[in-house]
């Protein structure tokens, strides 16, 4: 709703005239530029701007959105599932274009400076996790979030877990990512007073079936305030530890 309190601030201190602040509030929702309807409200929805998933989307497609969304203002916007051949297209056509490969995440515009209430940590069972953890990461920074990284702290080896204790303890939600059979999230939440957002990963031997495996065993965790997204889902849980980290 910042745009809405900042039209009528407008008004209230005489700089903006009331037919020219019902022309702003009434404007298009939505931009129609073929490729795509960019949402121009989402922002006023949801407190954030329309992210572009990028898999599926051409390099084309995906930089005339970002220059739609620029020319209307809607910066900040993030770009997810970009691999890096098809950003580097990207940065053709958007020269400012920011590119983030281990989370094959792209921005366009300032990121804001952290506004949440505490601190989102976002822990990793295996190195291999971190792709997946990154895009949570950057999503969570991108929301204006303080962000803590704990990676490659599995149940393989509980003393590396434990090793975070404090980042655990001093965290205001923790999404905890991991794959083979997804312990890590049933073991923090047992340690955590804090909302834990359990991410399962494609990442396992055959019997894993892509983060199936992980995916049911956080479904059926134990540990008490434990819930979790679809598998790879870094910018899911990122997005809702952002809402929980905001409240």
């Amino acid at each position: 709703m910042d745009f809405c309190r900042e039209v009528l601030e407008e008004v209230k201190a005489g700089r903006l005239g009331v037919e020219e602040a019902a022309r702003k509030l009434r404007a298009e929702p939505f931009a129609d530029i073929g490729v795509a309807k960019v949402d121009l409200h989402r922002k006023l929805r949801k407190g954030a701007q329309e992210v572009i998933y990028g898999a599926g989307k051409t390099a084309g497609q995906i930089a005339a959105i970002l220059k739609a969304m620029r020319e209307c203002q809607a910066l900040p916007v993030l770009v997810t599932r970009l691999d890096r051949d098809k950003a580097a297209e990207v940065q053709q056509a958007v020269p400012e274009f920011c590119y983030h490969q281990e989370g094959q995440v792209g921005i366009l515009g300032e990121m804001p400076v952290p506004d949440g209430q505490g601190k989102i940590l976002v822990l990793t069972a295996g190195t291999s996790d971190m792709p997946v953890a990154e895009e949570a990461a950057l999503t969570a920074e991108f929301l204006g979030n303080e962000v803590v990284r704990c990676y490659d702290a599995g149940v393989a080896g509980l003393h590396r877990l434990l090793a975070h204790l404090d980042e655990i303890l001093e965290a205001r939600v923790i999404i905890a990512i991991a794959g083979m059979e997804g312990a890590l999230p049933s073991v923090v939440g047992g340690l955590a007073s804090v909302p834990v957002l359990a991410v399962p990963t494609s990442v396992g031997y055959g019997a894993s079936f892509g983060g199936l495996s992980a995916l049911l065993s956080m479904l059926n965790s134990c540990a008490s305030g434990v819930s979790v997204v679809n598998i790879d889902n870094g910018f899911g849980a990122a997005f809702q530890a952002s809402l929980i980290n905001h409240l």
